[in-house]
């Protein structure tokens, strides 16, 4: 349907921001009078110009994301592909009876993953540090759908519904607020572990990466991507993993320093480059290519 916009949102996307006000108001203030990095990417993901346009890059058909006969269609439905290439491995390479039937999302986004892996595992928890995504992922996973919109061209948007597969089981999901740099302790151990497109993002990479091992269990899968997008504004250079020289010269990529950090307790089962696609507008878009590793932690 299109149509023009307005200054309300579609019911359910502006229940869900409705509920963060106080904590972008806060994060805002924060902002101004700190420059806290934490604080800057709080505020610009509880938009609900971002929650929608996560919505269609996780739920949105392949016509309603690219709306022409040609483009790079092999990178849409990335979330759904981060799910496919983690299960493949589980299912293939993993002892079922030796690690537990929990997942672990982090950086959940709206969720498309998560519920993805319901369809295999008995429980699953997405973790994201925007309250506006996990607002949205509770209204699916209570709803099974949601009414969003997307921009066209300045003020034309098209309305659009997201949907969770009626054959996933969302009583198994269960979403929560978090920082992956500070993750709870009473988590427990997990059978699969997905970082995806998270890592280049935190104010300190090492923290979570240093968390994993206590989060899956021998055995058990952990799934990294990235697009090595590092960026001061989101973490200092001192914490970034690649994209620069060492002492002697020599140039350290994310993936060198991935396999330095997880090797002691990781074996490297795959990696490969996959391609997502993110709709801006109908006509300005984001093609990306992202790293992707897959590790299975040792016995």
């Amino acid at each position: 349907m299109f149509r023009q916009a307005n200054e309300h949102l579609p019911t359910l996307v502006g229940a869900a921001l409705l509920a963060t006000s106080g904590v972008a108001v806060y994060s805002t203030y924060k902002l101004l009078t700190t420059g806290d990095r934490r604080a800057r990417e709080t505020v610009y993901y509880e938009t609900a110009k971002l929650v929608n346009e996560y919505l269609v890059f996780h739920y949105g058909a392949p016509g309603e994301v690219l709306r022409y006969d040609y483009g790079p269609t092999e990178a849409l439905d990335f979330p759904r592909r981060v799910a496919e290439e983690c299960l493949e491995v589980y299912r293939n390479r993993v002892n079922k009876t030796k690690v537990p039937s929990r997942a672990l999302d982090i950086g959940c986004a709206v969720g498309r993953t998560a519920f993805e892996l319901a369809r295999e595992f008995e429980q699953v928890v997405g973790i994201d540090f925007s309250q506006a995504f996990t607002d949205t992922c509770c209204a699916l996973k209570e709803q099974g759908s949601l009414d969003y919109e997307v921009k066209d061209e300045g003020d034309l948007m098209t309305s659009l519904k997201a949907t969770v597969d009626p054959a996933i089981d969302r009583s198994r999901l269960q979403f929560q607020q978090g920082d992956a740099c500070n993750l709870p302790l009473d988590l427990g151990q997990f059978g699969c572990v997905i970082g995806a497109n998270l890592t280049c993002r935190l104010p300190n990479p090492y923290d979570f990466l240093n968390r994993l091992p206590s989060l899956i269990a021998p055995g058990g899968i952990l799934m990294l991507t990235t697009p090595c997008t590092w960026l001061d504004e989101f973490t200092p250079k001192s914490k970034w993993l690649g994209g620069f020289t060492d002492k002697n010269g020599q140039p350290v990529s994310t993936f060198d320093t991935l396999k330095r950090v997880l090797g002691p307790d990781f074996d490297l089962v795959l990696d490969k480059n996959m391609p997502f696609f993110i709709r801006e507008t109908a006509r300005k878009n984001q093609w990306t290519v992202s790293h992707a590793s897959i590790w299975i932690r040792k016995e």
